[in-house]
């Protein structure tokens, strides 16, 4: 592949990736948002987050997992509680990887 067609590419995903990023903060700075609309942003990233994790913890093999032997999905289970008591990042990884660790080692 050419040099120049990557170095084109990479700058047009960066340009396509700054700019709804940009936009925003261009045309909101310095205006006050109605609370509703606040509340309503506040929860995106958890929203997309559980899009994210759900799938990759319940789905295996295109079929819906929630047995024992899905190990991903009980280690979360119990992770979870961790993350809305401690409200944790580092706690909630850490719990969630020692228990992944735990299980393998276990043979689960």
């Amino acid at each position: 592949m050419d040099q120049t067609l990557i170095f084109w590419t990479i700058l047009g995903m960066a340009v396509v990736t700054y700019i709804p990023r940009l936009l925003p903060t261009l045309f909101l700075s310095g205006k006050t948002l109605h609370p509703f609309l606040t509340a309503w942003l506040r929860l995106v990233p958890p929203a997309v987050l559980a899009a994210m994790l759900v799938p990759s913890l319940l789905i295996r093999e295109d079929v819906v997992t929630l047995g024992f032997d899905n190990l991903f999905f009980w280690a979360a289970l119990i992770a979870f509680p961790v993350a809305w008591k401690f409200k944790s990042l580092s706690a909630t990884v850490v719990t969630g990887m020692g228990l992944v660790a735990l299980g393998r080692y276990l043979g689960l």
